[in-house]
């Protein structure tokens, strides 16, 4: 069970990845998670192009095993990173947002495996017909900017409708999601907030038990941060982006962008144009528009800062049901065990049937 599409596409032991969260998946999640097995992911979004350089080469002295890098497909530094990926090796290019059919084929002619992530049908058939080796699928349930549509409906319509491998996300943290997902015709499950909560995230423990603490029902979608569906942890922050008027929730933004452009270096030009961009035909006041365009930091004020009060904390609705902080090695242990266990039973079931 432990070999599928997704293994011996990737060339890793267990069909599992470790998705590329900003901010949280930087090179010792990764490498542990590598390590124990699966497919780790570096977010790169959140580094400067000479940053994501240099957290590839720690994740290279971590670890012999194959890894990817999350990219963003609409930044402008996007072919700089590819170049960067090519030089240094690196197995995997993952994509929240939809490459390019030329930037899928400038990957493939390097030896680059191109997994891009979708939320819809239709979108995974274009990028499959653009080239790409595989896609990840996530559902409803997924954290971060997320669809509607459960992946239980979403999954099958998508393996139906495709050719290559397709990796299930949005709800999976242990072996009997993984066997279910199996069944659905996926080659694997790729899974983000169960990776966050682990010993090896460096998330700080504040946040973690922010998590830990979560019941199902504090895991909410809100559109008040970007004007975009978010599922993440309900804080002081989202509450209070959601009970203010335009004028208050402007001054929030502004503070954040300032903050965030400090930090990033870009121009407050850039940030609007960013922020544009990710509008998707959206309608946006101008606040969603700057908080879209320094949505990093907000996250980054939780996940690396511990402020839980003034930031974003991406959530899948999984949260809700996890209250331990494995190893990563311990965590890949025992989703194996369990998915062959369960698979045991159900042929112990079809034996006596």
């Amino acid at each position: 069970m432990r070999e599928t599409a997704l293994t011996r596409l990737t060339g890793v032991r267990c069909p599992v990845v470790q998705t590329g969260m900003g901010w949280v998946a930087g090179p010792r999640l990764v490498s542990a998670a590598a390590n124990a097995g699966a497919l780790g992911i570096l977010g790169s979004a959140t580094m400067t192009a000479d940053g994501l350089r240099e957290a590839i080469r720690e994740v290279k002295s971590r670890t012999d095993a194959p890894f990817g890098v999350n990219l963003r497909a609409d930044a402008g530094d996007a072919g700089d990173r590819v170049r960067i990926l090519v030089e240094e090796g690196v197995r995997v290019a993952s994509f929240a947002l939809a490459p390019s059919r030329e930037l899928i084929a400038e990957l493939k002619e390097a030896g680059v495996v191109v997994i891009p992530s979708v939320g819809a049908r239709r979108h995974a058939e274009k990028v499959a017909a653009w080239g790409a080796d595989a896609v990840v699928v996530q559902g409803g349930e997924g954290g971060g900017h997320t669809g509607e549509v459960a992946s239980t409906v979403l999954l099958p319509q998508v393996v139906d409708a495709v050719d290559i491998p397709v990796v299930a996300a949005g709800g999976f943290f242990d072996g009997r999601g993984l066997v279910a997902a199996l069944a659905y015709g996926a080659a694997g499950v790729a899974m983000g907030t169960r990776f966050l909560l682990t010993s090896d995230s460096t998330v700080p423990d504040a946040v973690k038990a922010r998590y830990l603490a979560a019941t199902v029902q504090d895991v909410t979608v809100t559109r008040a941060v970007d004007g975009l569906p978010h599922r993440m942890l309900r804080s002081e922050l989202v509450s209070a982006l959601e009970d203010s008027g335009r004028p208050r929730a402007l001054v929030h933004a502004v503070r954040r962008a300032a903050g965030f452009r400090r930090l990033s270096g870009l121009t407050w030009r850039q940030l609007v144009r960013d922020g544009l961009a990710m509008r998707h035909g959206k309608q946006l006041s101008w606040s969603q528009v700057l908080l879209a365009a320094n949505t990093p930091m907000l996250l980054k004020s939780a996940m690396v800062d511990g402020r839980t009060d003034l930031g974003v904390m991406a959530s899948g609705q999984v949260a809700g049901v996890i209250d331990d902080l494995p190893s990563c090695a311990e965590l890949l242990e025992r989703i194996m065990k369990e998915a062959e266990e369960v698979l045991d039973s159900l042929g112990a079931l079809r034996a006596a049937s």
